[in-house]
């Protein structure tokens, strides 16, 4: 049952019958902040008031009087200025909650109150991405397990939910690792380690390219910036020789603006010229920057040479392919996070030509300096489709992407999981995907921010690269790990065998990583630290998991058979304040995941999971189980303790994260 949908469409229809068009403010009833103000709280009256030219209150007034709530609510309440205050009836809130746990059988058990949504769609969901010519990294997080939280909580509400894992395997990387593999190849490692190999010539080529790039490009682009900058500023007058305060503030302001700038050039410019020294002085780099002076633009031939289907170049990349996806897959694996279908850039190739022609036959796309280009109104830069070398781009493999998923799955929405960089990339994506005549698609760039160390910057290694995934995740594993013993170790007598605790370590290591992700709202950074993700308290996996696990023991306890508890007619009592508001805690678990599927939020979720946590913690504080009262107060109880269970157990995996039975 979503109490808040219900009240939504009950006040959407108050809202309609007192003005035209005043529907839309029922989004403003939202459970409340505080119980003293009832379980829920609607300010429309407010907006509504100023649109109107009438008093607030006399608006709530006449609202509560057209308001259809008495079956689910007390008498609503009128306060300040035109708030309405609405507390659920204690009779319904019991009535529902038995239903949910006096049926576990109601064709999925595990369903707790959740109803299908009555207009299911279908939605392509595409998240991970990861390169396939190099190892995940910290990076590939955020997307990985927001998507994959995405797609189940979507399938929860009965939508039909299609993942796609959109690889790249096909790009530049691969023609870096060709040519790595054809100059530094150690044929043995190739032999025992192929993806450690893989990567090691990668980063080689990547290093020398960089060099290159740095040296050639980017230092003397710097160079020429400080002197264009430094004449300005030669020319530029001096601020106390003008008459007007005005203009000498704003002579001044721009002067030290100038400066300022000239400074972090300068400084730019020493930290590329350390960067090129460090890589001259290299004992293993350093010899080759000579030999491999043209290595930029030889990469981009054994790439194009790929595409182009010489031989040579395609026998490397299926050698070379499958060892770099069953690497992929492991990590996969141990984040319990599957695909339907892992598409990569290789699969779209064939098409990409038909794309630019059918855009340009069109007149959507025409030729820029020699580059194929769809212009975009309010547009600075076009989005290019093929670049003047007759190569195509992410663009180009985009569009193909739409295009082939549109004619293959008819999907209601396409839903892209990737880091707000590529903002303005999925801008001028789906513009064109509109122009192209895909207008009943909803297209979704599910943003999100960067994962940071201690220091505020991008999470890396010392030595600055990006963290390895399954260093982070074998990290978090055996730190869990030592937490795990050491609490059962403190025990009269341990509980958990080796492997127990291995177990246990890998659910909730693996389980604090995810979870720290997921509790943030997307759109931001956040700061990595084991310490955090992994404490006992707070809203962290491990405490969430604690809070299982202590639930489930009062039945080991009291050597309760949950079966038999949950097909008995026991009644719920809710009358202890604590009592009810775990009752309605559980209740709310539906509107939660509706949160979710509306703005792609998963931290709605996670905030829910710590409110309902909090909730059985003062319950549990209140009001005795094992030694309540009678029996039917006894029972009560147990089963309230038994769909919280459930709901927490439930909660975690839509979020991807096992629970632990004992901790």
């Amino acid at each position: 049952m979503n109490v808040l949908a219900d009240l939504r469409r009950r006040f959407r229809a108050a809202l309609e019958s007192l003005d035209a068009g005043a529907g839309e403010v029922a989004d403003m009833v939202l459970p409340s902040k505080d119980p003293k103000f009832g379980d829920y709280q609607a300010n429309c009256a407010m907006p509504l008031g100023k649109r109107l030219g009438r008093p607030p209150r006399e608006i709530a007034q006449e609202l509560v009087d057209r308001l259809e709530v008495a079956d689910l609510c007390e008498p609503p309440e009128i306060a300040g200025p035109g708030f309405i205050n609405l507390r659920i009836r204690d009779d319904w809130l019991r009535d529902q909650l038995t239903q949910i746990v006096g049926d576990p059988n109601q064709g999925d058990p595990d369903r707790l109150g959740i109803v299908p949504t009555e207009e299911p769609k279908t939605y392509v969901l595409d998240f991970s991405s990861p390169n396939v010519a190099k190892p995940m990294h910290v990076g590939h997080i955020r997307s990985t397990v927001i998507g994959d939280a995405l797609c189940r909580v979507l399938r929860q509400l009965g939508h039909r939910v299609i993942s796609d894992n959109h690889i790249g395997d096909w790009g530049t990387q691969f023609g870096m690792i060709i040519y790595g593999y054809k100059h530094f190849a150690d044929p043995q490692a190739i032999a025992t380690d192929a993806v450690g190999e893989l990567s090691r010539l990668y980063q080689r080529v990547n290093q020398l390219v960089d060099y290159h790039a740095t040296r050639e490009q980017k230092t003397p682009a710097i160079e020429q910036q400080i002197v264009e900058l430094a004449a300005r500023l030669e020319q530029m007058h001096d601020a106390t020789e003008l008459e007007n305060p005005k203009d000498r503030k704003k002579a001044d302001k721009r002067q030290r603006q100038s400066e300022g700038q000239l400074v972090d050039l300068r400084a730019t410019l020493d930290n590329l010229r350390n960067q090129m020294a460090a890589a001259e002085n290299d004992p293993e780099l350093g010899p080759l920057l000579s030999q491999h002076a043209d290595i930029g633009t030889a990469v981009l031939a054994e790439t194009a040479a790929l595409h182009a289907g010489d031989p040579t170049n395609q026998a490397l990349w299926d050698q070379f392919l499958p060892a770099c996806l069953a690497s992929i897959d492991e990590t996969y694996d141990r984040l319990h996070v599957t695909f339907d279908h892992s598409l990569g850039e290789s699969f779209y190739h064939d098409r990409l030509a038909g794309v630019v022609e059918e855009l340009v036959e069109r007149d959507l796309a025409r030729e820029s300096e020699g580059a194929i280009c769809v212009f975009l109104e309010n547009d600075d830069a076009p989005f290019i489709i093929r670049k003047k070398d007759g190569a195509f781009l992410y663009a180009t493999t985009d569009l193909a992407t739409v295009q082939y998923r549109m004619a293959e799955w008819t999907p209601d929405a396409i839903i892209y999981v990737v880091d707000h960089r590529q903002s303005f990339h999925f801008k001028q994506l789906f513009e064109t995907v509109k122009l192209w005549g895909y207008e009943g698609v909803q297209l979704e760039h599910v943003s999100f921010g960067t994962v940071l160390g201690e220091d505020g910057r991008p999470y890396k290694t010392r030595s600055g690269t990006a963290v390895g995934l399954t260093g982070l995740l074998d990290e978090a594993v055996e730190r869990a790990l030592k937490i795990v013993c050491d609490n059962d170790n403190a025990r009269d007598v341990p509980l958990l065998s080796e492997e127990q605790r291995q177990s246990n370590a890998e659910r909730i290591g693996i389980g604090a990583i995810k979870y720290a992700d997921l509790a943030h709202n997307r759109t931001s950074d956040y700061v990595f630290s084991y310490d955090k993700m992994l404490a006992m308290n707070g809203n962290t996996a491990a405490y969430m998991q604690y809070s299982y696990a202590r639930v489930r023991s009062i039945f080991g306890k009291g050597d309760i058979d949950v079966d038999s508890l949950r097909k008995s007619d026991a009644k719920l009592q809710l009358d202890h304040p604590s009592e009810r508001a775990l009752a309605l805690a559980l209740l709310q678990f539906s509107e939660t995941l509706e949160r979710v599927a509306t703005d792609f939020r998963p931290n709605h979720l996670t905030a829910y999971l710590f409110e309902l946590a909090s909730a059985y913690s003062r319950f549990f504080e209140n009001c005795p189980v094992l030694k309540a009262e009678d029996d039917q107060q006894r029972n009560s109880r147990l089963r309230l303790c038994d769909l919280t269970a459930r709901t927490l157990a439930k909660g975690l995996d839509l979020l991807g994260i096992q629970v632990v039975e004992r901790m």
